[in-house]
C-alpha cells in the first residue's frame, strides 16, 4: 500500500494532532539545546555544596558586598561561565545554589541547576546517581582516605595493615571500628557497600563528624572516611590534631582512587562539550595546574579570597538557619 494511502487510513483513528506528535516524538525525541536556554536567560544555574569541602568549596562568608563563597570549584564555575559568555556573545552570570550535597542530585533532576560541582566523584555506583553525566576530569588525584585522632586506633590499623595479606580488601582494616562518613557522598556509598563489619555513623557534614568526636558522645568515632584531598588539606591546616592513616611513613592509606568532574544531566550534550573544552583549554594552558597549586598548596586566608574574588549567592537559597548538622548511626544494613 502506498505511504499516502496508509496515512489516510491511520490518521482518522488518531484522536487529534497531539497523538501524531506523541507517536513521532517516541521515535525521534525533540531536544532543545540547553546552551541556547542559558544564552537567552543570560544566567547559568550552578549547584554547589553548602557543606565545606576545603579546598574545593570553603564555608560561605559575609562581606560588605554580601555573601560570598570561594574555592577551586568556584574558580572553575567562573571559568565555565566566562566561556558561556563568549559562546553566547552576551554576559552570562553564574547563579549559585548552595544546598546540602545530597540535594544537588535532586536539583539537577528537577532542572533547577544546569550543572553542579563540589569535588564530585565520577563513576560512583549508585541508583541515586542514574541519569547523570560527567565532564572530563579536572582533578585526578582523588579517592577515599581516612583520618583518626586517637593513637591507639592509628596503631591498631597500622598493625593490621602490616600483618594483612596484600590480596585482602583494605576495608577489613576497619573491622569492628566506628566509622563516620558524610551523607550521600562517595564515602557514604562505599561504606555501605564495603565496610560491612564496621559500625557506621552518617553525618550531615564533615564538620558535624568533628563536632561529634569532640563532644565525646557515644558512639565515639574511631575513624573518619572521606575524600582524601579534603582530609589531607584539613589535617594540614585546621585539624592538626587528626592524622591521616598511612600505609607507611611516605604513603597515605587510600581505599579508592577517583577523578572529580562537573556533573550534568545525561542529555546535556552541548553543555558537556563546552565544559569539556573549558577543562581541556585550562589544562593545555597550564592554568588548571596553577589553580590546583593555588588552592591546595599555597598558604592563604580564604575569607580574604572570598571577599576579593568569591562568587555571590542568594542566602535565601541556603538551608534555613544552616548548621553543620549531626551524626546518626546507620543500623539497617
Amino acid at each position: 500500500m502506498p505511504l499516502a494511502a496508509t496515512l489516510l487510513c491511520v490518521l482518522p483513528l488518531m484522536q487529534g494532532c497531539g497523538l501524531i506528535f506523541d507517536a513521532v516524538h517516541q521515535i525521534y525525541p525533540v531536544t532543545a539545546n540547553e546552551i541556547d536556554k542559558i544564552c537567552r536567560r543570560q544566567q547559568v544555574q550552578v549547584g554547589m555544596a553548602v557543606e565545606p569541602f576545603r579546598p574545593f568549596v570553603f564555608p560561605a562568608i559575609w562581606t560588605d558586598e554580601g555573601a560570598r563563597v570561594t574555592g577551586l570549584d568556584t574558580e572553575l564555575a567562573r571559568a565555565i561561565s566566562e566561556a558561556l559568555a563568549v559562546h553566547c556573545g552576551t554576559p552570562v552570570t553564574p547563579i549559585l545554589h548552595l544546598v546540602r550535597f545530597r540535594d544537588l542530585f535532586l536539583l539537577l533532576n528537577e532542572g533547577q541547576v544546569d550543572f553542579f560541582v563540589s569535588a564530585v566523584v565520577t563513576g560512583t555506583p549508585s541508583p541515586g546517581r542514574a541519569g547523570l553525566a560527567y565532564s572530563t576530569p579536572y582533578f585526578s588525584q582523588g579517592g577515599l582516605g581516612a583520618i583518626a585522632i586517637r593513637r591507639e586506633i592509628i596503631d591498631r590499623i597500622q598493625a593490621r595493615f602490616g600483618a594483612a595479606d596484600r590480596t585482602t580488601g583494605r576495608e577489613q582494616l576497619l573491622n569492628g571500628l566506628t566509622v563516620a562518613v558524610q551523607d550521600s557522598t562517595a564515602a557514604h556509598l562505599y561504606a555501605e557497600a564495603r565496610l560491612t563489619a564496621a559500625r557506621l555513623l552518617v553525618c550531615d557534614s564533615l564538620p558535624a563528624a568533628f563536632e561529634h568526636a569532640a563532644a565525646g558522645v557515644s558512639p565515639a568515632i574511631d575513624v573518619i572516611v572521606g575524600a582524601h584531598p579534603v582530609l589531607n588539606f584539613m589535617v594540614k591546616t585546621t585539624r592538626r590534631d587528626w592524622q591521616l592513616l598511612m600505609k607507611d611513613e611516605q604513603t597515605p592509606l587510600q581505599f579508592t582512587q577517583a577523578d572529580y568532574a562537573v556533573a550534568m544531566a545525561e542529555e546535556s550534550y552541548a553543555l558537556r562539550w563546552l565544559v569539556n573544552d573549558v577543562i581541556f583549554r585550562l589544562q593545555e594552558s597550564g592554568r588548571l595546574e596553577q589553580m590546583r597549586h593555588r588552592w591546595i598548596d599555597e598558604t592563604y586566608a580564604y575569607p580574604r579570597r572570598a571577599a576579593t574574588e568569591g562568587l555571590p549567592f542568594d542566602v535565601q537559597k541556603m538551608p534555613a538557619h544552616y548548621a553543620q548538622g549531626a551524626c546518626r548511626e546507620l543500623s539497617s544494613r
